[in-house]
Parts: structure tokens; sequence; C-alpha cells
């Protein structure tokens, strides 16, 4: 599996360094050509245009050649990527010397200070090559360069030169003591580059392995330690099953007369157990969710599953003088997704904001309809979220300070449970709250979650938190 992990992230790298040799040689063929063009027939400072033109095409030829090979290579090899990919970037980088090449001599030879352009190149081999490819890239680069200088100075080739008196000496490639210094410091600087960006990039790679089997054993524990709570809470499950039935034969005096102090006791033992059930049966779905990371849909009436909700919720605000207002949009009605998982959240949040609420307050729930989401926003006048809170509430069993002063008997997997659910269809959800004043939860739920790759929403905060739950 580590193997396998290391393999896709080469080839990513690769994949994603190809296509940026391709972005950046559109980039230099636009600037080469503008620079031809001003150069020519603006200042006056170059003669050989038509020549440098040339050399662009064949630029933007060998781009369209390496995005063919890259869509074919993408297409055709779904194993190994990580060789053909190597020799696409070979293929790039070793016609970008040569077309470089072809460019200074054309512009000044030895004299041009673009001659430093070579440099990149050498940088993007060590960066998506290995070592010795990108030792041999940079050994080519120089021997460009060194036959340029020698073939001009020898006059085995003509020099043109570039009419900038101000800034370049004229004839420098004629000085072969100019031309020995300049190669010579040049391979000096280059090959020490190299050394320098080969030893960063191993460093880098090896981090970035070692976060990545750290990773893989995270997961692997993470899984195990759900495997290990879902078996424990089964059994605790049984065991709390077996209580309960014990305690309601007892509740509903069956079994005959129990006077009232013992009464109260078993009362008391009762209710305790039915929290108990209610939090493992809460800690199940959670883990089961968790571990199959998977929801069966099929499509239903979301403006069906509210109208249940709000009659069953309407019963508990009533006792608490909560007025409820529910704002919703004619064009919501049928979605793809898990109709019974949905109808659980939702009951949830409404809950949550019921029972946060202070009496003679107001939840008012607004379901906005969207080309491809329903947006939903449940918003209380209750007691509000504390800002240090706001990053964790979302977390397995945390809660806000004043919502333990409220409830001190949630459990702090309610909303644990929402956000996955959310994440399951795909979609987002967020909180936005002021303590004291009270908190809106929002969420973006696709009408179909199996065409989208994720939602998201510009309006929503850059972290993920959610309103304290039961």
């Amino acid at each position: 599996m580590q193997n396998n992990s290391e393999k896709l992230s080469h080839e990513i790298r690769r994949l994603k360094g190809a296509y940026l040799l391709i972005i950046l040689r559109w980039i230099a063929i636009a600037w080469v050509s503008l620079v031809t063009f001003i150069a020519s027939n603006i200042a006056n400072i170059l003669t050989e245009d038509l020549k440098l033109y040339i050399t662009t095409c064949a630029m933007v030829f060998v781009n369209l050649v390496s995005l063919l090979l890259l869509q074919h290579i993408k297409k055709t090899n779904k194993g190994d990527l990580i060789r053909p990919l190597r020799k696409i970037i070979n293929f790039q980088i070793t016609s970008d010397l040569v077309a470089l090449t072809f460019l200074l001599h054309y512009s000044g030879g030895i004299e041009n200070p673009f001659i430093i352009s070579y440099i990149f190149h050498m940088v993007m081999a060590s960066i998506l090559l290995s070592k010795w490819e990108s030792y041999m890239q940079t050994t080519l680069a120089l021997v460009f360069l060194s036959l340029l200088a020698f073939f001009e100075y020898a006059g085995i080739i003509p020099h043109h030169a570039i009419h900038l008196e101000i800034f370049i000496e004229h004839n420098l490639y004629q000085d072969a003591f100019y031309i020995i210094r300049t190669i010579f410091v040049f391979v000096i600087i280059s090959y020490v580059l190299v050394y320098i960006t080969n030893y960063i990039v191993t460093r880098l790679r090896k981090q970035e392995e070692a976060y990545m089997l750290a990773n893989i054993q995270l997961k692997q524990k993470d899984t195990i330690k759900d495997e290990y709570v879902l078996r424990v809470s089964h059994d605790i499950k049984a065991d709390l099953a077996t209580i309960q039935s014990c305690l309601s034969v007892v509740v509903n005096r069956i079994l005959g007369h129990v006077d009232d102090k013992n009464f109260n006791f078993i009362i008391r033992a009762y209710e305790r157990t039915n929290k108990v059930t209610h939090f493992v049966n809460t800690l199940l779905r959670l883990t089961k969710m968790r571990l199959s990371g998977t929801l069966e849909m099929e499509e239903f009436s979301f403006k069906t599953i509210l109208n249940n909700i709000l009659s069953n919720i309407q019963t508990r605000a009533k006792d608490k003088s909560i007025t409820i207002k529910c704002n919703t949009d004619p064009l919501v009605d049928k979605i793809h997704g898990n109709a019974f998982s949905i109808e659980e959240m939702v009951n949830n949040l409404l809950y949550n904001a019921i029972k946060y609420t202070p009496e003679k307050g107001m939840v008012t729930i607004n379901i906005i309809n969207q080309t491809d989401n329903i947006l939903v926003e449940i918003e209380d006048t209750g007691i509000g979220i504390p800002q240090e809170d706001l990053p964790k509430v979302f977390n397995e069993f945390y809660r806000a300070g004043n919502a333990k002063k409220v409830d001190k008997g949630g459990t702090g997997l309610g909303l644990s449970i929402s956000k996955q659910i959310i994440e399951l269809h795909k979609g987002k959800i967020w909180i936005e709250s002021r303590e004291g004043i009270g908190t809106k939860v929002s969420f973006l739920l696709p009408k179909h979650p199996e065409l989208k790759n994720y939602p998201g929403n510009p309006h929503a905060p850059k972290y993920t938190t959610g309103h304290e739950n039961a």
C-alpha cells in the first residue's frame, strides 16, 4: 500500500511537471515573439528576426507534440506512468535546450546575457527527473553552450551580433579568455546549483514519503479503533437492551405494586439506561458510517420529510413556547439521497435549536432552492456558541462550555453524525453564531450527489463548525 501511494505521488508530480513545462513554454513563445518584434521593428537591434520566428514555431510544434504524447499515455498506459512521463519530460527539456541554443545563436551568442536561461532547465530537470538525468541534462546544456561559443569563435558558424553598444561589448565571441572564463564559471555554478537542488528535492521527497507513511498508519489505526468501538458498542447494546427490558417490566408495574421510594430509584435507573442506550446507538451509527463511507441513495421528497419533522417537533416547541417559522421555496421537492439519514440529521439540528433556545424564543427554517443544490438554514435565538468553541464543535464528543450548563447529559456525537451525513452526500455544513444572541446552522445538500464532486459555498466560513448536539 505504501509503495502504491509513493508511486501515485511520483506520477502526479511528474504529470503536473510535464504540463507545467508546456504552460511555461507557451509563455516563453509569446515572450520571445514579442521581444523579437520590438527589437527588430522598433528598436532595430536585431537582424535575424525571421530565424527567431522559425525557432519559436519549432517550440510551438514541440508543445503540441508534448500535449499529444501526454494525452496518449494517459489513455493507453493504465499501469506504470513514471517511465513514459520521464521520457516526455526529457524530450521537452532537451528540445528546449536545442531551441534555446538557436535563439541565443541568432541573438548574440555568448555575448547575450540570457545564456543564464540554461539554468532554468537544469533546475526543472533536478525537480522532475532522477539525479543522473538532471546531471545528464545539465551536461547537455553546457555542451550546447560550449559548442556554440567554439563554433562562433572558430568561424564555423557566423556570429549574429545584437546592437546594444551601451550594455554589451562587441566581438567578445572572439576573445578566447572571455569565452573560457565565462564557460568555466558557468560550468561550476551549474553543477553546484544542480547538486544543491537535487539535495533539497531528495530531502523533500523523503519527508513527503514519511508523511504519507504516517498518514497511512494513522488511517489503519483509525480503522482498527472504529472496528473495536463497533464491536464493544454492539456488545454493550445487547446488555443494555436486556437491562432496559427488565426495568420496563418493573416501571410498568407488571410484577405488582412497588412503593414510591423504591419506584423513584427504579425510574431514575430506567431513564439513565435510556440515555446510555441512545448514546450507544448514536455511537454505532457514527462508527458504521465511518467504516463504510457510503449510503444507499434513492429519489425522495425533501418537502415531505421536512413536514414529518415539523409535525414531530411542534410538541417540544410548544412546551417551551418557542415559535417555529418555516420558509420553504415552492420549487424544493425531489432530490437523490438517503432519506432516513437526512431526516435524522434535520430532526437532530432542529432538536438542538429548540433545546438551546430559551422559552418564548424563535427558530427559523429557510429552505432555498438552487440550481443543483438545496440550501437549508436553521436559525435560533438561543444561547449561541462562544467563539473559541466554534472550530471544535463538529468534533466527536466535543461540547461547548455553555451547552454543558443547559444539558449535562449530551453526548457531543450528533453533529459529528450530521457532518458525516452531509459529506457522504457530497455537501457542506457550516455555522455562524454569537454567544447570547443565537446560532445559524446551514448546510448545502446536492440534489444529485452522484453527479457532483464537491459543491462548496463561497459564502461559508473557511473552517467547518457546528452547533453543539445532544
